[in-house]
C-alpha cells in the first residue's frame, strides 16, 4: 500500500515544512493536510513518475483533490486520443499488417474502449467530494484505475512482437501508462482511506443460495419455469437454503438436442438484458450437460448473468485458440468475460490446444464482482487470466502448466484445487504469475485454504519437473499462500526468479500458516521481497479485506468465508 504523503500537522508549520523540503530535499514529502495548497512539484515528487507528473499538471498551487480530478480527466482524454489513434492505424495501415498483428491492435482497441468507460465511472466519483471516500467506494474507483493501467499494459505487451506497430505506438502508449500512474498515486493519496481492515469472524460470512420466486418474470415460458422449479426440487450444490436470497429476473435453458430455449450459449447470452443492475435480480441461464464448442465472450454490458451447468465434467465449454496458432494471449480464451456482477457454477471450461501450443487462456476474466463456484479449468500454459477487476473463485479445480494462474486482478481463490500438470519436456511449473506493475495498484492473487497437489499425469511423468509457486511476471508482482495444503512436489525453494534479479525486491510474496509436505519454508528464496506472515499481515489477504466481498458476494449466493479460516 502507499504511504500517505500528507499527515496531519499544525498549520504554523506549514510553511516551514513546505520550504525545507523544496530547498533540502525536493523528493521529500510534505506533511499537510489533504486540502492544503501545495506547488504541484511538491505533489509530483511522491508519485511514481515525477517528471512526468510534472509536464502534465498545471504549474501552480493546488491541494490533491484539484490536481487528482484534473489528472483523471487527463487520463480519459488521453484515453480518447489512443482510441481515435487505433482507429485511425487500423483503417489506413490494415493492409500492411499481418493478422496477428492486427489482432493485437484490436485488442489495444478492445482494452481502450474499457478504460474509457472506467475513467467516466472514475471521473463522476472524484467530482463529487474533496473528502476520502468510504473505504469500499474508494475501492472501486482504486479498482477501476487499477483495471485501467493493466488494460494499458496488456495493450503494451501485445504489440511488442510487431517492430513497425511497436515503433509507431510505443511513445504514445507509454505516455498514457504514466500518467495513469500519476492519476491512481493522486486518486490513492486523496481518496482512499489508510489503514483500511475488516475484522470478520470465520464464519459469519458464509452463505448459500434461495431463489425468491415471487421476482421471476411472466414473460418466462412454461418449459424454462419447468426447468426452473426442477433445479429448485433437486436442490442442487449451489442451490441451499441459507440467509441470503438470489433474485433472478429470467431464466434461459440452453440444451443440444433442442429442448431448451436455446441450443447455443452464445444465443442464450445475446438474449439477456443489457446493462442490468443488481436490483433487478440474475439472468439465469441454465446449461445442460454437453460439450459445447464455443468460443464465448460476456460483454461489459451483459451485467448480472447467473450461468448453472450440470456439474463439472457434465457441461464442458471447449476450444483451442492458442499464440501457438496465431492468437494473442488476451485472445486465446475459450471463454471471455467484461461484464460486471457474472456468476458461472458447475461448469467446465477448457482450452484444449496442448502444451505445445504456447499460452491458450481457458477462461479470461475483466469482470467486476465476478465469481465462480465449483468450476473446472482445464489447459496447460495460461490456464486461467485474471485479467482485472476484483474475482472470487470457490471449490475450483484449475489445472495448467505453466504461469497457469495469472493477470493483475485482485482475486482470491479459496477451498479450491489446483493440479499443475506435466508440460513439456524442459520446462518449469509455476502456478502463479501476478502482473501488478504499480505500488498503488490494489490487486494480487491470494490463495486461501487450497489444496497444491500434482495432476495424475505430472505424477506419472517419465521425466523430471521442477514445479513452484510462482514468478514474478511484472515488477510489483503479488501472490500470497496461506493455510493452504502444499504437497512435496513443490521445489524447496518456493519460488522462480523471472529472469536474473527482476522485481526480486519490489515483488510482494507470502505464505503463511500453510501445512503439507511442500509447506516447509526453512529451504524458501532469501529474496527481500519474500515474507513469512503472520496474523495480521494475512488478514489483509482475505475475502473480506481484499476483494470487500462482504459488499457484493452475498447477492451471488456464493458460500464464502470472510476472514482467516
Amino acid at each position: 500500500m502507499a504511504s500517505k504523503l500528507f499527515p496531519l500537522v499544525t498549520l504554523s508549520s506549514i510553511l516551514f515544512l513546505t520550504i525545507f523540503s523544496l530547498i533540502i530535499s525536493p523528493s521529500l514529502a510534505v506533511d499537510v493536510p489533504l486540502n492544503t495548497p501545495l506547488p504541484s512539484d511538491t505533489i509530483c515528487d511522491s508519485t511514481p513518475h515525477p517528471s512526468y507528473c510534472k509536464s502534465v499538471l498545471p504549474h501552480k498551487s493546488a491541494n490533491v483533490y484539484d490536481f487528482g480530478r484534473f489528472s483523471v480527466q487527463q487520463s480519459l482524454t488521453n484515453s480518447q486520443d489512443l482510441l481515435d489513434l487505433l482507429d485511425k492505424y487500423l483503417q489506413n495501415r490494415r493492409a500492411t499488417l499481418t493478422s496477428s498483428a492486427i489482432q493485437a491492435l484490436e485488442d489495444c482497441h478492445f482494452l481502450a474502449s474499457l478504460n474509457i468507460d472506467l475513467l467516466s465511472q472514475a471521473l463522476g466519483t472524484v467530482d463529487k467530494t474533496s473528502n476520502v471516500l468510504p473505504s469500499s467506494d474508494a475501492d472501486d474507483v482504486q479498482s477501476m484505475l487499477s483495471a485501467i493501467l493493466t488494460n494499458q499494459q496488456t495493450c503494451f505487451d501485445g504489440i511488442q512482437s510487431f517492430s513497425t506497430v511497436r515503433n509507431d505506438l510505443s511513445v504514445p502508449l507509454s505516455n498514457g501508462t504514466n500518467l495513469h500512474s500519476v492519476t491512481l498515486a493522486l486518486f490513492t493519496e486523496g481518496w482512499v482511506p489508510k489503514g483500511r481492515k475488516n475484522n470478520p469472524t470465520p464464519n459469519e460470512s458464509n452463505r448459500h443460495l434461495n431463489f425468491r420466486k415471487g421476482r421471476l418474470s411472466p414473460k418466462m415460458s412454461s418449459k424454462a419455469r419447468a426447468v426452473y422449479d426442477s433445479v429448485i426440487n433437486r436442490k442442487r450444490h449451489l442451490l441451499q437454503a441459507g440467509d441470503d436470497e438470489v433474485v433472478v429476473m429470467d431464466i434461459a435453458v440452453v440444451s443440444q438436442d433442442g429442448s431448451g430455449n436455446f441450443t447455443t450459449i452464445n444465443d442464450a447470452i445475446n438474449a439477456a438484458p443489457d446493462n442490468s443492475v443488481a436490483s433487478d435480480g440474475y439472468f439465469l441461464i441454465y446449461i445442460t450437460s454437453g460439450v459445447y464448442q464455443e468460443y464465448v465472450s460476456i460483454t461489459s454490458k451483459k451485467k448480472y448473468l447467473l450461468l448453472i451447468g450440470d456439474g463439472i465434467n457434465q457441461t464442458i465449454i471447449t476450444g483451442s485458440h492458442s499464440v501457438g496458432d496465431g492468437s494473442t494471449t488476451f485472445n486465446s480464451s475459450t471463454f471471455a468475460v467484461a461484464a460486471q456482477g457474472f456468476v458461472a457454477v458447475n461448469i467446465t471450461f477448457q482450452n484444449t490446444a496442448g502444451p505445445s501450443k504456447g499460452q491458450a487462456v481457458a477462461v479470461r476474466n475483466d469482470g467486476d464482482w465476478s465469481a465462480f463456484y465449483s468450476c473446472s479449468f482445464e489447459a496447460y500454459q495460461d490456464t486461467l487470466y485474471t485479467h482485472s477487476m476484483r474475482q472470487f473463485y470457490r471449490e475450483c479445480d484449475i489445472y495448467g502448466t505453466v504461469d497457469f494462474i495469472f493477470g493483475n486482478a485482485a482475486v482470491v481463490f479459496q477451498n479450491c484445487n489446483i493440479y499443475p500438470r506435466r508440460p513439456l519436456q524442459g520446462q518449469s511449473n509455476t502456478i502463479t504469475a501476478q502482473g501488478r506493475t504499480d505500488p498503488n495498484q490494489n490487486t494480487g492473487i491470494s490463495i486461501q485454504n487450497c489444496t497444491v497437489t500434482a495432476a495424475a499425469d505430472l505424477s506419472s511423468s517419465t521425466f523430471s519437473v521442477e514445479n513452484y509457486l510462482g514468478r514474478p511476471w511484472k515488477e510489483y508482482s503479488r501472490t500470497v499462500f496461506m493455510q493452504s495444503f502444499i504437497d512435496s512436489f513443490i521445489d524447496p525453494a518456493g519460488w522462480l526468479a523471472w529472469n536474473g534479479d527482476f522485481a526480486l525486491s519490489t515483488l510482494y510474496y507470502a505464505e503463511y500458516n500453510n501445512r503439507g509436505p511442500g509447506s516447509n519454508t526453512s529451504n524458501r528464496v532469501t529474496w527481500p521481497g519474500y515474507h513469512v506472515i503472520g496474523a495480521t499481515d494475512a488478514a489483509d489477504f482475505t475475502v473480506s479485506n481484499f476483494v470487500m466481498g462482504d459488499s457484493w458476494l452475498p447477492q451471488t449466493g456464493v458460500p464464502y468465508t470472510g476472514g482467516l479460516i
